[in-house]
């Protein structure tokens, strides 16, 4: 019998992903019903992007599991009518696309590259930067693309700390946790990533008090989300230049309006939402390994802690 799966996304993405879906589902030997339309007892699964027009899910009583296609899960956790088993996703494909974004930019502020990118005016200017060792980098938020992140960076030699919520320990990075040693965490970075969910505690999290722990002229690097950083008081911090440098890749409106400060600030880099993004195939092998999985009494991976909230 067939493994009913309802794709509940924008067209667009119907378009993209019908046929990687099939080409996974068919890799592990799956006999899946792809559809964007289905009876709702009759599903088994639900392929889902928050911003479908699927938001009540009372019907779909029969579902296994839902099975995302974003990682951000911040849209999702609060509908009380989602109690089915609720998986994010994390792809292979989106870690790897993280890690290159972040680490270019780390690089790029590391090397100071901008001062001659954008100094060529016939001055010699013979800036030469320390080495990564020398160069302190705090990973706030230490999931599957933070931990990717800070590792690589590691490799590359820079002095990494990460901090989550809950320990973690990784090879060559210093991990530190707990609110009580965020305040450690940041204590003279010189660049900071941010990779943490956006929930109620992570708001706001590099705000007035924070920023004034970073060493004067530090780097803040945002691919994370737009609500962990309070944007009045890194506004602030640039003017003042305790922050020397701010990349930002997610805002609490999108697209950022033209009108708001942070495209006209000389020391603010914009960049459009493109930190990272999910690839079809690898995307679609996850979700198929979560149907095969489901369908073999297996557990899920890549569950939300609906408490936590991510």
């Amino acid at each position: 019998m067939s493994i009913n799966v309802l794709f509940a996304a924008k067209a667009e993405r119907w378009v993209t992903y019908e046929p990687t879906l099939n080409q996974a589902f068919g890799e592990l030997g799956l006999d899946v019903n792809l559809r964007t339309q289905m009876p709702p007892e009759k599903v088994d699964y639900i392929v889902y992007a928050p911003n479908s027009d699927l938001q009540d899910f009372t019907p779909y009583k029969q579902v296994k599991a839902v099975l995302g296609l974003w990682a951000g899960v911040e849209d999702v956790v609060g509908n009380q009518t989602l109690t089915q088993p609720f998986a994010r996703m994390v792809d292979e494909g989106l870690t790897r696309g993280m890690v290159e974004w972040v680490t270019g930019h780390v690089l790029r502020h590391h090397l100071g590259m901008d001062m001659h990118v954008l100094g060529q005016d016939g001055q010699w200017r013979d800036h030469v930067p320390p080495l990564a060792t020398d160069r302190s980098v705090t990973v706030l938020g230490m999931g599957a693309l933070g931990q990717a992140c800070a590792e690589a960076l590691s490799f590359l030699g820079f002095a990494v700390t990460g901090w989550s919520r809950s320990p973690k320990d990784i090879a060559g990075v210093t991990c530190l946790s707990g609110d009580d040693r965020l305040n450690e965490a940041l204590s003279g970075a010189q660049i900071v990533v941010l990779l943490l969910p956006s929930t109620p505690e992570t708001e706001n999290t590099l705000n007035a008090e924070t920023l004034a722990l970073l060493e004067p002229g530090a780097t803040v690097i945002n691919p994370g989300r737009g609500p962990l950083i309070d944007d009045d008081a890194l506004l602030e911090a640039l003017n003042s230049g305790q922050v020397g440098h701010a990349t930002l890749d997610v805002f609490r409106v999108e697209p950022l309006p033209p009108t708001h400060p942070y495209w006209s600030h000389p020391n603010v880099t914009v960049t459009p939402h493109i930190a990272s993004e999910t690839r079809p195939l690898s995307a679609s092998r996850v979700i198929a390994e979560n149907v095969r999985r489901g369908e073999a009494g297996e557990g899920f991976i890549n569950l939300v802690d609906r408490k936590l909230g991510y």
